[in-house]
């Protein structure tokens, strides 16, 4: 039975370790603004998944340069392997399958992102003697019906062992998206670059669920890391983007 749920401020008061995901993307931006509102910040630590030259340029830069302006301490956790490599080996041992992440097998978030941050998460609050931890994310109930549903705070069972507690909380799930950038206006910050090119979204440069002006603007501004993409579909057979429509054609880059 999950125990009851303590309160935001209750967690702080227990000394709690608060970890914002940051991937250097608007949400995170604007989640950590408001973290830094309330919680101590002897109490907050910064963490990015690094997906090395998949993911957009000046990324990790981004969220280091909030944490460092906020002096506030930022790890970067690091998978061991690369996504196209995920893509290669998937298609070399299980041919007859998609080769690709899926929305209902997001195998990028679980292996590339996810495992590593919650790895270093366990490493930090143990050096450092933490015994609750709030893994924080930028996940907003406008981006879809799944996340709509998610509850702002829950207890996490699988990382809760004996001598930690862990729980999940969504410090700006009741923001929109106009929100996020509003946050990030008033505390006089800029978000990613890419945004001013017209991005939905950042993280990946290509990401399974990005937009046609996500793809495209990857397209233009990583032409080679495109041309690698592209190249796997062709090869595999199978098509990346959640649509199931080719890079190519989502982009309108002919081959």
């Amino acid at each position: 039975m999950n125990p009851a749920l303590p309160t935001i401020d209750d967690l702080i008061a227990d000394g709690a370790l608060f970890v914002a995901n940051h991937s250097g993307g608007k949400d995170s931006q604007a989640m950590l603004i408001r973290l830094l509102r309330v919680i101590p910040f002897i109490q907050l630590l910064v963490v990015h998944a690094s997906l090395g030259d998949v993911e957009w340029p000046g990324a990790l830069e981004h969220a280091k340069q909030q944490a460092d302006a906020a002096c506030l301490p930022f790890v970067v956790a690091r998978a061991e392997k690369s996504l196209l490599d995920m893509v290669e080996r998937r298609f070399q041992t299980r041919p007859d399958v998609p080769s690709w992440p899926s929305i209902s097998h997001r195998q990028c978030t679980s292996d590339l992102k996810r495992g590593p941050i919650e790895r270093e998460i366990r490493r930090y609050a143990k050096a450092n003697g933490f015994t609750t931890v709030v893994n924080c994310m930028g996940l907003r109930a406008a981006e879809s019906r799944d996340r709509a549903k998610r509850l702002p705070l829950t207890h996490h069972a699988r990382n809760s062992v004996a001598g930690r507690t862990w729980f999940d909380w969504l410090p700006i799930h009741d923001l929109s998206t106009a929100a996020v950038f509003d946050v990030i206006a008033t505390a006089g910050q800029q978000p990613h670059p890419a945004y001013a090119l017209g991005n939905d979204r950042l993280s990946c440069v290509f990401c399974i669920m990005g937009s046609r002006k996500d793809i495209a603007n990857g397209a233009i501004q990583n032409p080679a890391m495109f041309e690698r993409y592209a190249a796997l579909e062709d090869r595999t057979g199978y098509t990346m983007h959640a649509s199931r429509v080719p890079l190519r054609e989502l982009a309108r880059v002919s081959a």
